[in-house]
């Protein structure tokens, strides 16, 4: 409810703004997409209890762990071996038809761990309809891969998906079968972009780093909508390679030379709209302690209260003409005109 004494602040002429102006906010917290890694499965226990950390800080939390098939081993095996062209169309479908999810007009928070970062990425980008407020990723390739993972002794799935790859990574049936290989990227020595292999193979990295030379103007303008895109990187991790593609940066396979994301043409000429979101500090950059996705409870609790929960009124920001209007009407009003959330 409005306040009946800032009301009476405003001059005659800025009162037919105000019942434009939300009347109140909602204090339950958005729902809150969550998918899992390479050889991890969306039933395991490790995913239900970070269900349950999310549910703790903000209670009443609706968590969706996002799945590729209802069966927990299916679903695993999805993360080696499908298109994801294909998956990323089928979990677009299963949210939009999300009775409990659609109850917030499709506006939700996510969390990807690993390649499920990439994931959610290029579903913010690519499914009609689904509004992402906050998206957080923990040791992501958002730059892709240099190399595969090294499998264990025993993981035959793995170890199958990886045995298919080599020296086949640009084949059309790799690219539309072994999931890795669609964030494998390869560069050009001369020009430090994407190779001209990679530009024009790969199903899926390419296309949602907006690499090619038709640029998707839609990608953009979702990435930049955001309100906080998250990026963490594990200061210990031997398994991306390299590691710190999980803040798009770019790695010399022969030097080790480390180009930050806000060196690179793609920030420059802001491709993938993370230049605008950056500008309006959206874009954040964190570190997280030991190897990879060996995460603890302390660091999820702090990001699930820092950009998960309920949404949040914070100051606004005027246009030219809005602040003509406010002029010598003082600091009180100027924080009523717009909500901007976290």
């Amino acid at each position: 409810m409005r306040s009946l004494a800032v009301l009476l602040f405003l001059p005659l002429s800025l009162l037919p703004f105000v019942s434009a102006l939300p009347t109140a906010i909602d204090a339950s917290p958005l729902p809150l997409l969550i998918w899992h890694g390479l050889g991890d499965r969306y039933d395991a226990k490790g995913l239900a209890q970070t269900a349950k950390l999310a549910q703790i800080v903000h209670p009443g939390t609706l968590v969706y762990n996002i799945r590729v098939d209802e069966d927990g081993s299916a679903d695993r095996t999805a993360t080696f071996l499908g298109n994801l062209t294909e998956q990323l169309d089928k979990v677009c479908k299963d949210i939009s038809s999300n009775a409990s999810l659609n109850k917030t007009a499709g506006r939700v928070d996510a969390l990807g761990f690993s390649q499920g970062g990439q994931f959610l990425r290029g579903l913010v980008q690519r499914c009609d309809g689904l509004e992402v407020r906050s998206l957080v990723t923990f040791g992501s390739q958002h730059n892709g891969i240099a190399e595969f993972q090294v499998c264990g002794a025993w993981d035959l799935v793995c170890r199958g998906a990886v045995g298919l790859v080599k020296g086949n990574a640009w084949t059309k049936f790799i690219q539309n079968k072994v999931v890795p290989a669609q964030y494998y990227r390869e560069v050009d020595p001369d020009t430090g972009l994407g190779s001209e292999a990679y530009l024009n193979n790969s199903n899926f990295l390419a296309d949602v780093n907006n690499e090619r030379a038709n640029k998707n103007d839609i990608y953009k303008k979702r990435i930049a909508s955001l309100e906080k895109f998250v990026m963490y990187v594990f200061e210990n991790d031997t398994t991306v390679i390299p590691k710190e593609s999980g803040w798009f940066a770019e790695v010399n396979a022969t030097t080790k030379r480390v180009t930050p994301l806000r060196e690179r043409t793609m920030y420059e000429e802001d491709w993938l709209g993370l230049k605008a979101l950056y500008k309006k500090n959206g874009l954040v950059f964190r570190t997280a302690p030991d190897a990879h996705m060996e995460l603890n409870d302390k660091v999820l609790s702090k990001a699930f209260r820092e950009f998960f929960g309920p949404e949040r009124a914070v100051d606004v920001v005027f246009n030219d003409k809005m602040r003509g209007i406010m002029t010598g009407i003082g600091k009180v009003q100027q924080r009523l005109w717009r909500y901007q959330w976290r």
